[in-house]
């Protein structure tokens, strides 16, 4: 009696649905989220760094310190790389000029430290010099821009400049270039006969 041959061809129907069953499950892995992995970074406005006694300084093309920019605590943020200022100061120096300060008892500065922002018993003042007595302006708020040498507000200013002094309701704008500063809105004082001269 012969016994029955072994046909390879009746395995093929067997192979074929193991394929498709085995494709069927790498498939419903591949578009399933796996558990273990862990979900992607949110960037959110949360400090990822601080420093104390901070300070950055931008040079001119000589070399020499044209602003300086410090504070006594600065917190960063992660999602626009803006940072917080505490007791910030900036003061900008010009080669044979007076050197002109400004300051708050809080602050901002954008992520290239462009513009700084001033709040809170904001104040500038421009040392005397060059001619002119000292300037000392006050208001709420005042934003250095940095890369323009202007410091301007659009808050409520009071404005001395050695014996003379002005007030202006909608802020104003100073050129630390030219050294011109315009006051804005309803403006008012008494300016000294002693300070009448001078550019500003």
């Amino acid at each position: 009696m012969n016994e029955p041959k072994f046909r390879l061809t009746s395995l093929v129907p067997l192979v074929c649905m193991a394929a498709l069953a085995g494709f069927t499950w790498w498939l419903l892995q591949a578009i399933q989220p796996h558990e273990k992995e862990a979900p992607q970074h949110q960037i959110t406005h949360t400090p990822d760094y601080f420093a104390d006694a901070f300070s950055v300084s931008e040079l001119d093309q000589s070399g020499a310190t044209q602003y300086r920019l410090t504070a006594t605590h600065m917190v960063h943020y992660e999602d626009d790389s803006s940072s917080e200022l505490t007791m910030p100061a900036v003061r900008a120096f010009q080669p044979g000029k007076p050197t002109v300060t400004a300051t708050g008892l809080r602050g901002k500065v954008n992520a290239d430290a462009s513009i700084v922002d001033l709040y809170d018993t904001a104040r500038i003042v421009r040392a005397a010099g060059d001619g002119n007595p000292e300037m000392q302006a006050d208001s709420e708020h005042f934003r250095v821009l940095v890369n323009d040498d202007v410091i301007e507000t659009e808050k409520p200013v009071k404005l001395r400049r050695g014996q003379s002094v002005m007030t202006a309701t909608d802020g104003m704008n100073y050129n630390n270039v030219s050294r011109v500063i315009q006051l804005h809105g309803n403006v008012r004082g008494a300016i000294a006969p002693a300070d009448s001269g001078g550019s500003s």
